[in-house]
């Protein structure tokens, strides 16, 4: 089964129930260093510098592996990724974490193949046996230029065009876009009409977006948890494949031959429009 849905995630907070690095950092031990350095660099430069700090006290690639894999994660997101798939969303992950986190955990859950694209910092193990991390943007040798609330080292908003761009015949696809973060501002100004953003309630992308609604062109579908998340994403699948479908079948037929979760009632867009 094939449709035209581009389901783009964040990472931090959306599939996983927390923030990686913040994870990381805590159960390793490693708090008050960075807190230390926080304030003295961007957060990017900082996980790079962690990840030295990590090797020169002997930690392993083999124990931050450990504990990465168990992070916290909602029961539900992996149904709900796994569904999404199954009825032939095109799924994609858009995230400021970095890449040997998110192909860690992944692989760890078992549902890497499920994605076609990662967009992430890149984050590698090198020949010393430690980890890099760096700027998805090399902001030490040009801004991104994104006026928005993004960070120096990433602009969500721009590889979203660039995800636009890439597949053929874009203006077929509908794209759904759950992120919870400042940084998933950005990506949701760049969605249209015809789009739905899943801002995660009460988090930083939410009080954002209420702001000033009507900026945001797609349709606004919040979640507070897994649970939640899976409902409201399923349901917005159902609805646009019924509305592609809706051109082939007479009015009677669709009602005959819906599955009962189609016939569930959608859940209002969010009302924070003026």
């Amino acid at each position: 089964m094939t449709n035209n849905i581009v389901i783009v995630f964040d990472f931090d907070k959306t599939i996983i129930d927390c923030d990686s690095d913040n994870w990381l950092i805590d159960e390793l031990g490693f708090t008050d260093l960075f807190n230390q350095l926080l304030p003295t660099m961007p957060w990017n430069s900082v996980m790079d510098k962690m990840m030295m700090e990590f090797h020169s006290n002997g930690i392993t690639i083999e124990e931050i592996e450990k504990v990465l894999q168990r992070i916290p994660i909602h029961h539900r997101i992996i149904p709900a990724i796994k569904s999404a798939h199954a009825l032939g969303c095109d799924l994609r992950i858009v995230s400021d974490a970095n890449m040997f986190y998110i192909e860690t955990i992944l692989k760890h859950l078992g549902i890497s193949e499920y994605f076609t694209e990662i967009n992430t910092n890149p984050g590698y193990v090198n020949q010393e046996g430690r980890v890099r991390i760096s700027p998805y943007h090399d902001f030490n040798k040009a801004s991104h230029g994104c006026n928005n609330v993004c960070p120096p080292n990433m602009c969500k908003g721009l590889i979203i065009d660039k995800i636009q761009n890439s597949i053929f015949e874009e203006d077929s696809k509908r794209f759904i876009y759950l992120g919870d973060g400042a940084g998933d501002y950005c990506p949701s100004l760049r969605l249209r009409e015809r789009d739905f953003v899943m801002p995660r309630k009460n988090f930083p992308v939410w009080d954002l977006i209420c702001k000033d609604p009507s900026l945001v062109k797609a349709e606004i579908h919040g979640w507070s948890d897994g649970e939640e998340l899976e409902q409201v994403l399923m349901n917005l699948i159902n609805k646009i494949m019924m509305e592609e479908h809706v051109q082939f079948i007479s009015s009677d037929c669709k009602l005959q031959t819906l599955s009962s979760p189609v016939l569930v009632s959608l859940p209002k867009a969010v009302s924070v429009r003026p």
